[in-house]
């Protein structure tokens, strides 16, 4: 009777998850009985294809284009059809062959983003429509976080239907979407920083002055703190505690010359919140105290 449970939850669990007039979800899973498994895969026409790959080396031909693609274990892809394509998935070697697609109506995706309401909007769904979220690394697919495997397993794992089921599936879609631009968003900052350390220093260079941890800095800039101080160091011989207390005595230097401020503003300016403070690092750096070097 157990035995008898499993399978049937098993098969519950295949093909058609859900679908809607905007919607399809579907979840493959086969084990090979012969050399090769294979699976036909459709994209409808004018349609965005999540396509999550859940068994490693599963090989992909589409008709549309010549080229094979090999994924990796928990890959996955945001592609976009314009007309209806239809591709074919297959294994190796007697592997499991498993994926879920989520297909989902063009008209539905741009309802949803509005791109005529600004101009991030209009970027999104451009680049959604290029297919510029497939590859994250040059032609490397992106691999699927915790979140998302969190939520494909919510998705085959709900039970309720109609209307709670429809907003069910369109709230996770969502998520899944912003996990996904998310994602590529990180990359970018990453491969910019990686290719011109300078926009570290750039970054300071314009907010030395604000009260600012180099925690906060690294999730402003969306680098991991460790290489942030890594790449800043190898790149200036310096680190950025150092570099950013550098460029605020040398301001405060030049307005206490000028004497047309205050102690307490020039270290407000400099960002000291505390007068002690800057007073104490003032004369560290210039072995006199801000007021006797005002007094000459």
């Amino acid at each position: 009777m157990e035995l008898k449970t499993r399978r049937t939850m098993k098969q519950a669990k295949r093909g058609l998850l859900f679908q809607s007039e905007d919607i399809k979800v579907v979840f493959h899973e086969d084990a090979a009985t012969e050399k090769y498994l294979k699976s036909n895969f459709i994209e409808g026409q004018s349609s965005f294809n999540l396509l999550f790959l859940l068994s490693p080396n599963i090989n992909l031909q589409a008709s549309d284009c010549g080229t094979n693609f090999q994924f990796k274990k928990n890959q996955y892809i945001l592609h976009y059809s314009s007309a209806e394509n239809h591709a074919e998935l297959w294994t190796e070697n007697q592997e499991v062959l498993k994926y879920l697609q989520i297909q989902v109506n063009y008209q539905y995706v741009f309802n949803l983003i509005d791109p005529k309401s600004n101009l991030e909007s209009a970027e999104i769904l451009e680049n959604m429509k290029n297919n510029n979220f497939i590859f994250l690394h040059k032609q490397t697919p992106p691999n699927m976080t915790v979140e998302m495997h969190m939520i494909l397993k919510e998705i085959s794992g709900y039970s309720k239907k109609g209307m709670m089921q429809r907003l069910f599936i369109e709230a996770k879609i969502i998520k899944l979407l912003i996990l996904i631009f998310e994602q590529f968003n990180e990359k970018d900052i990453v491969e910019d920083l990686s290719k011109t350390p300078e926009t570290i220093k750039k970054f300071l260079d314009e907010n030395y002055h604000k009260n600012l941890k180099v925690e906060e800095i690294s999730r402003i800039i969306g680098i991991n703190q460790n290489k942030l101080r890594k790449e800043f160091k190898e790149h200036y011989q310096t680190t950025i505690v150092d570099y950013v207390s550098e460029l605020r005595m040398l301001k405060a230097k030049k307005m206490i010359i000028n004497k047309q401020f205050m102690i307490k503003e020039i270290a407000i300016e400099c960002g000291y919140e505390y007068v002690q403070n800057f007073t104490r690092a003032f004369k560290k750096k210039f072995g006199v105290s801000p007021e006797k070097l005002r007094l000459g």
